[in-house]
């Protein structure tokens, strides 16, 4: 499974604006300078999560953009789903909507379990939590394996 720069992204926008929360509207530049997203690039992504419920935004002088609900109900899954669409797809299908025949149909519940553990640890995470730098302990405890940083 790979994580998009899209989706890197746009968790890394919408916990700037968390963190800024009781600033106001922040503009685009400013996310994109203090997190060294390219501003053209962002933009796109401010206008998926727009979209998607996560973000809201304010033209003007004074304008911006600010989450569009309280941090602790917006999920790591909610945002990456608002710009990448589904969590863990293979050949972008969702795992539920495959079929295989023959050898292969042992496959099927391997990838339904992939995008349950998945689902199970970024659904679990707000963005609340990451900007109290309180992740949840099974998360933590996962982080902390010593094999978790090594690559294969």
């Amino acid at each position: 499974m790979r994580i998009s720069a899209r989706a890197d992204y746009a968790v890394r926008a919408v916990l700037e604006l968390a963190v800024r929360q009781d600033d106001g509207p922040v503009k685009a530049e400013a996310i994109a300078a203090t997190q060294e997203i390219p501003h053209k690039f962002l933009e796109g992504i401010l206008g998926d999560l727009r979209r998607g419920g996560i973000v809201d935004s304010r033209r003007g002088g004074g304008g911006g953009y600010r989450l569009a609900r309280e941090a602790a109900t917006i999920t790591v899954a909610d945002v990456i789903r608002a710009v990448d669409g589904p969590i863990v797809s293979v050949r972008g299908e969702r795992p539920t909507g495959l079929e295989y025949t023959g050898s292969a149909q042992p496959l099927l519940p391997l990838w339904v379990a992939l995008r349950a553990n998945v689902r199970r640890i970024l659904e679990g995470v707000t963005i609340a939590d990451i900007a109290a730098d309180a992740l949840p302990e099974p998360v933590r405890e996962l982080a902390a394996e010593p094999a978790a940083w090594e690559n294969p």
